[in-house]
């Protein structure tokens, strides 16, 4: 096996790749990197069992021999990145060594043999669809963050991917924050499907993809789903469990509307969080006619407190949350106003743009 390639067109899908292998594994070959040579295509392939991704790239002619191994992807990505610009490399395979030569460097790697390599096993798809990467990204990027991490009930260590005729809808939550965004497909109608991807993959295909209008293919099956896109092949496999449904989840009807500006009430959360308990990291809020005065302490005896303009008029109410929470919907609203829906001391509050409720956020109070 042997092919020669510019550095430049080799490592941006090697370094793309070699995101989904894991350093550490029990099994060596999982720390390696599949190379095929067949018919003037070269693939690259990167797994850890549960995620797979693969590259392919075109070679010129009369620069490859057909062929199949294994190398370690690391030090295979370190020594690329390390190399001089504008240089080719030619990586040939003798034996059980992996030769890459560029200028006048010679590296020599230890290999596996491909035949061993794991690959996910072959599936069908019973949804695709074709959506835009800054749709995509939107939908993951607006939800993604209240994913769980680790906790027992592991099918919330993910993000539900829900389809349903002209609506594609995210939905994540780690039993204290609920966060979901609806998107209107209108190139056809989706059947009903709801499936939960988990964390490794959803930050893999975040990643993966970029913020322009370029499309990508989804195709989800039993077990698998996967995204396609001219550059890469990225398949997961999904989480086998049922996800809470949000609509149980989502207050119902609440009677304090409260709106203001975004980047004002970020500001100041992020002013108070200074002062809050590291470790349970309350802010109370003081909702008056007008005004919300947001006040944080913590053992040491410490307080921060800041006052808000808001548009607001009705019952005063003092409730408290988790300032992370609130932080990160701030964040994850792309919008000038934020409107809060809230009704007493002990009821969630609905969080969502004032102008547009494609997103929404809810946040369970604290006792403080």
């Amino acid at each position: 096996m042997k092919f020669t390639i510019s550095r430049e067109q080799f490592l941006q899908p090697l370094q793309l790749v070699s995101g989904a292998i894991e350093r550490r594994h029990t099994l060596p070959i999982l720390s390696n990197i599949l190379l095929v040579v067949k018919e003037g295509v070269l693939t690259l392939t990167g797994t850890d069992l549960e995620v797979e991704l693969i590259s392919h790239l075109s070679l010129a002619a009369d620069s490859y021999e057909d062929g199949e191994i294994t190398v370690p992807a690391k030090k295979l990505v370190d020594i690329c990145r390390g190399l001089s610009d504008g240089n080719d490399i030619t990586f040939q395979v003798d034996g059980t060594k992996a030769t890459i030569r560029s200028g006048r460097g010679r590296y020599t790697l230890s290999t596996l043999s491909a035949s061993d390599y794991p690959n996910l096993e072959d599936w069908q798809a019973d949804v695709e669809f074709v959506i835009s990467q800054n749709d995509l990204k939107h939908l993951i990027d607006s939800t993604s963050f209240a994913m769980a991490q680790q906790v027992v009930r592991y099918y919330l260590n993910g993000m539900s991917l829900e389809t349903e005729d002209n609506n594609i809808r995210t939905v994540a939550t780690d039993g204290h924050r609920l966060a979901l965004c609806n998107l209107a497909y209108t190139t056809e109608t989706l059947p009903v499907r709801q499936v939960i991807i988990p964390r490794k993959g959803v930050l893999e295909i975040n990643r993966l993809i970029e913020a322009n209008d370029n499309s990508v293919k989804v195709k989800i099956g039993s077990n698998h789903i996967s995204v396609k896109s001219s550059g890469f092949v990225f398949t997961s496999k999904l989480v086998d469990g049922r996800f809470p449904d949000h609509r149980r989840v989502l207050p119902k009807e609440t009677t304090k509307a409260v709106t203001a500006n975004k980047d004002v009430m970020k500001k100041a959360f992020s002013r108070a969080s200074i002062l809050s308990n590291e470790k349970f990291r309350g802010v109370r809020l003081n909702l008056s006619n007008g005004e919300l005065k947001i006040t944080a302490n913590n053992p040491e005896q410490e307080e921060a407190e800041e006052i808000v303009d808001v548009n607001y008029q009705g019952e005063e109410l003092e409730i408290g949350f988790n300032v992370a929470y609130l932080i990160d919907v701030m964040n994850a609203l792309k919008t000038d106003e934020v409107k809060f829906n809230l009704s007493d001391s002990s009821a969630s509050a609905l969080i969502e743009d004032a102008t547009n409720s494609t997103a929404l956020y809810v946040i369970m109070p604290m006792r403080l």
